[in-house]
C-alpha cells in the first residue's frame, strides 16, 4: 500500500500560481496529476516516471511543470498563469495499473484524497 498526501492547493487569481505537492508513504513508480469537477471526468494532467520522462496534457503545456524528488517520495506540480478553466480538484497517483503508449490514463493503483484549486477572473 502507498498513501498519498497532497497540499499546496488555495484560491488564485486568474494569471497566478501555485505549487501543489504530493508525499508518498514510500518509493513509486510513475507518479501523475489528475483533475476532475462535478461535470467533467476525471483528466489527466501531467505526469513523471521514476527516471524523470514526463507527459503533458496540451490544455496545460508551456503552463505547468512537473517534477520529482526521489529521495522524498515526493512529486511536485508547478502551475503558471491559471485560468479560471484550471479550478477543479487536483488528485496525485501513483504506480500505473496498465502499461501503455501514455500515462495520462486515469489507471492508476493509488490516489491520494485531493486537492483544492480555484481560480478566480
Amino acid at each position: 500500500q502507498v498513501q498519498l498526501v497532497e497540499s499546496g492547493g488555495g484560491s488564485v487569481q486568474a494569471g497566478g500560481s501555485l505549487r501543489l505537492s504530493c508525499v508518498a508513504s514510500r518509493a513509486t513508480e510513475t507518479m501523475g496529476w489528475f483533475r476532475q469537477t462535478p461535470r467533467k471526468d476525471r483528466e489527466g494532467v501531467a505526469a513523471i516516471s521514476r527516471s524523470g520522462l514526463t507527459e503533458y496534457a496540451d490544455s496545460v503545456k508551456g503552463r505547468f511543470t512537473i517534477s520529482r524528488d526521489n529521495t522524498k517520495n515526493t512529486v511536485f506540480l508547478v502551475m503558471n498563469s491559471l485560468t479560471p478553466e484550471d479550478t477543479s480538484i487536483y488528485y496525485c497517483a501513483a504506480n500505473r495499473r496498465v502499461s501503455g503508449s501514455t500515462f495520462l490514463t486515469p489507471s492508476y493503483a493509488y490516489w491520494g484524497q485531493g486537492t483544492q484549486v480555484t481560480v478566480s477572473s
